[in-house]
């Protein structure tokens, strides 16, 4: 499991913000680069967050 206690509150809560910051990264480089967003865009988002969340769960073993 992911553990108990605060450690695993703040691994879990550090998880959500590089999984955002990841997010927030491409999408504001897309829009620069291709002037907006697809569908293809969108997914690329979505598993740039998953991953950049799990890298970081994954090294707080």
């Amino acid at each position: 499991g992911l553990g108990e206690g605060p450690g695993a509150v703040v691994r879990l809560g550090a998880a959500v913000v590089a999984g955002a910051a990841g997010a927030a990264l491409l999408l504001r480089h897309c829009v620069r680069r291709f002037g907006g967003v697809t569908g293809d865009v969108f997914g690329g988002i979505e598993e740039t967050a998953a991953t950049a969340a799990l890298v970081v769960l994954a090294l707080g073993r």
